[in-house]
């Protein structure tokens, strides 16, 4: 193992850490200044007929704390990551270029991905707090959100398929499968089902602590796998993520929404398909699943036997209803999110 490819990783991670703790005051000034929050809380639960209980919960939080938080993520990672490809171009040395991780074929569609569907989730934003649109309380409808993530899937599916040859998913133990023109589909499913994960941003800081442990583990898979520009790329995320839980720490200073969670879900579905860790995908976030199948699970319990599953949808605010303090869900969520991480890292190397 040489010693510059683990600097390679935690440097920019640290850069990236760094950039987005410098950038957030100014972030922080133009949210509030423009008090770009909602103006209005939900009038509609995703569990339904739960809004009198959400509202108890989070009703005042809701319409007072600014969106966009998840600005300070993605910028952070681009910057670092134009900040060490230029370094590259502007110095000339075995050094400076073996810190640029901006490749071909590792780095180049988890870029664009995140990039992509960040901004479709800015305009997202600006939707909801100037309550236009047509989602529940202002937005995107879901229709357009759900279509954008698989055009997306699709545009990272063709390229896996055509553009790197990629047909197989690794099946722990058994070994590689093929696919063949189905893994685009298979593609398209997961990251769309990644993507109804964004229901775990509901808590201060909750979505940021699970998404951070993600990209670092993927981080780990990456680098074990000699995937060195993917494995750093993965870290300066989750050094992004980190500046962001610096000031997302209760009281949150604002919500990751849209802009964070529509790009960092795309983006994270892309890197498991490279590392061909996709099917640990469930244990290494496995709170972006568990979240919105609470929400089903509660939906058909509604629907089929009459009766609530949960006291209210998603699972998180189910624990806040019964009496978990927010930070305490948060926590005990993150512990569970570290050690399935891990978990699945080890299976995925095997």
């Amino acid at each position: 193992m040489e010693i510059i490819n683990v600097l390679k990783v935690f440097i920019p991670a640290t850069v990236a850490f760094a950039i987005g703790i410098s950038i957030t005051p100014f972030v922080t000034h133009y949210l509030y200044k423009y008090k770009l929050w909602k103006k209005k809380a939900r009038n509609e639960a995703l569990g339904g007929g739960e809004t009198p209980l959400f509202n108890a919960l989070h009703k005042e939080k809701e319409t007072n704390t600014p969106r966009m938080g998840g600005i300070i993520i993605w910028l952070s990672t681009l910057i670092t990551v134009l900040f060490f490809f230029l370094l590259s171009k502007l110095f000339s040395g075995e050094a400076a270029e073996k810190f640029n991780f901006l490749s071909r074929s590792q780095t180049w569609l988890p870029l664009f991905t995140l990039l992509a569907a960040s901004c479709v989730g800015l305009f997202d934003d600006f939707l909801v707090v100037f309550g236009r649109g047509g989602y529940v309380a202002g937005g995107l409808p879901l229709s357009f959100r759900i279509a954008t993530v698989l055009g997306i899937g699709a545009i990272g599916a063709w390229w896996f398929f055509v553009k790197l040859g990629v047909s197989t998913i690794a099946i722990p133990f058994l070994g590689e499968i093929s696919l063949g023109i189905f893994f685009i589909p298979f593609f398209m499913l997961v990251m769309l089902a990644l993507f109804s994960g964004g229901v775990i941003d509901g808590l201060d800081g909750l979505a940021g602590g699970i998404l951070a442990t993600a990209f670092a583990a993927y981080a780990g898979i990456a680098f074990f796998q000699n995937q060195i520009d993917l494995a750093a790329f993965c870290s300066v995320i989750a050094g992004g993520t980190f500046a962001f839980l610096w000031f997302n720490i209760p009281p949150a200073r604002f919500y990751m929404s849209e802009t964070g969670i529509l790009g960092l879900t795309t983006t994270l579905a892309v890197v498991a398909f490279l590392t061909k860790a996709v099917i640990v995908l469930p244990l290494i976030a496995f709170f972006l699943f568990a979240a919105p199948a609470s929400v089903i699970v509660q939906l058909i319990g509604k629907k089929i036997f009459g009766r609530k599953v949960f006291l209210i949808a998603p699972i998180h605010h189910h624990f806040e209803a019964l009496g978990w303090p927010a930070y305490k869900v948060t926590m005990r969520f993150w512990i569970l999110s570290g050690v399935l991480a891990i978990l699945g890292m080890v299976i995925a190397l095997i």
